[in-house]
């Protein structure tokens, strides 16, 4: 780190007149002083070590608080190239007025600090730039880790205190109307492009205010990407593809951080341009691609306990919007429910994902929550709902090595019995591990889905190889 000096502008005589080397020369060739003087108290010098630190943390403290007592509260924290260009002229106000001596890579350091801090995230702020950090999880102030490439790593940067993690948080929440305090210590939230922002804070914390943010691509992902990925192959994507425009009823299965979400973007973008298209979600992070999309996002409850809008008032709202297909970010409670009832009602084409370990879990899981909804439905009944509202399973997992692929795709084929029946159209089978990378395919079944009238019904045909029929 640079020396930060501050000269006294009162002294005479022998004022160093320049610094090089550690070298510092004076006027008269007599009163040349020691190469390392003991700097007296009228002209303190911060050293390169923790004083040079606290020093230049000390100035930047300075500056912000000028900022901040100097913007109107009407400001427009949106027009971010003005406001930068007048922290700059602050700084360089603020380094002649304190007679500050101060080097240009750390002036430039300093400025960025200081946006970041007023105008961005603070230290997280490199790490939401880097493509390559798809997750950024914050355990307190000093241990900061990302996903990078599928694996866990510590981050280089670090937050001044508990309190600056703090003043972070509340600047992501606020814009949003949700709060984060004692008797509400944590909250889901979103970042601006559409990032998944959860934040739990002390007491419910005990290492600090912890803050974790699943990214999402600036460029959203494509078919292309998914199948260069290793995540599906061409075979399956075309299947899928079919599905959608066919207005088949599916839920995208699988564990935290699996893509589910992501392959329900791709999936969506099939969806013909003229559909009208609503969007459910906790946090809105869908980025649907078509013109006529409306998106509702719920609402906890305020500080007063009321106003909480749920999942399941928004799907039940969603019927009366005329919608052509319903998409519902996640189902984790007895929303569930009002889903298989949209699905059941002439919403076709509908899409949905919550978390399971496997295709036939999914349905288990389904069962428990539209058991959540407190009717007194018997079993049989809500899985005949179950079978006779989802069409097909997409079943994704984050394997060992980080990679995220496409290990089902199940067709639900209705009751035998007490029991829903499946069938796997296509499954992962994995081959072995070539230099720490799971190596294998998603390959057919040989079995045709019975909804297959269906596809054709809609105009599409597919060739019978898709399924694995007729090859070699």
């Amino acid at each position: 780190m640079a020396l930060l000096k501050r000269f006294n502008t009162g002294d005479t005589g022998n004022t160093p007149s320049r610094e090089s080397n550690n070298t510092i020369t004076s006027g008269g060739e007599g009163n040349r002083p020691p190469l390392n003087p003991v700097p007296s108290p009228s002209r303190p010098v911060f050293s390169t070590s923790v004083s040079s630190m606290e020093g230049l943390t000390e100035f930047k403290n300075r500056v912000q608080n000028k900022l901040l007592s100097s913007l109107e509260p009407t400001t427009d924290m949106s027009r971010k190239e003005q406001l930068r260009l007048q922290i700059e002229r602050v700084i360089d106000e603020m380094i002649l007025e304190e007679h500050i001596t101060i080097s240009r890579p750390e002036k430039i350091r300093l400025h960025e600090s200081v946006c970041a801090e007023l105008l961005g995230f603070g230290p997280l702020d490199p790490l939401l730039d880097d493509e390559a950090i798809t997750e950024i999880m914050v355990n307190g102030a000093d241990h900061i880790y990302v996903e990078k490439r599928g694996k866990i790593i510590k981050a280089n940067v670090a937050f001044e205190s508990n309190d600056h993690v703090l003043r972070i948080i509340d600047r992501i929440v606020s814009p949003l109307g949700r709060r984060i305090d004692e008797s509400s210590p944590y909250v889901d939230a979103r970042l601006p492009d559409g990032s998944r922002v959860n934040a739990v804070i002390p007491p419910i914390s005990l290492v600090g205010p912890v803050l974790t943010i699943r990214k999402f691509s600036k460029r959203p992902i494509t078919v292309e990407q998914l199948i260069n990925f290793g995540s599906v192959t061409p075979e399956a994507m075309q299947f899928l593809k079919a599905c959608v425009q066919a207005r088949l009823n599916i839920v995208i299965s699988g564990g935290t951080g699996s893509g589910k979400t992501t392959l329900l973007n791709v999936l969506s973008s099939f969806i013909p341009g003229d559909e009208r298209i609503i969007t459910i979600e906790n946090a809105a992070e869908l980025q649907l691609q078509q013109e006529h999309v409306v998106t509702m996002e719920s609402r906890p409850m305020n500080i007063e306990g009321k106003g909480e809008i749920t999942i399941r008032q928004l799907v039940v709202n969603a019927l009366r919007m005329r919608p052509d297909r319903i998409i519902v970010g996640e189902i984790r409670d007895e929303a569930a429910l009002d889903m298989l009832q949209a699905m059941n009602t002439g919403h076709e084409g509908s899409m949905t994902t919550l978390h399971s370990n496997s295709p036939r879990d999914t349905l288990s899981r389904l069962e428990t929550m539209v058991l959540m909804a407190g009717m007194e439905l018997p079993v049989r009944a809500i899985r005949e709902q179950v079978s006779s509202a989802i069409d097909l399973i997409i079943h994704q997992d984050r394997m060992r090595d980080g990679t995220r692929k496409v290990t089902y795709i199940t067709e639900v084929l209705g009751m035998e019995g007490d029991v829903i029946t499946t069938t796997d159209l296509f499954t992962f089978e994995q081959a072995g591990i070539e230099n720490g990378q799971i190596i294998g395919l998603l390959r057919p079944s040989g079995l045709v889905p019975k909804f297959m009238e269906k596809i054709r019904a809609s105009g599409i045909n597919l060739p019978t190889s898709i399924f694995g029929i007729g090859r070699r």
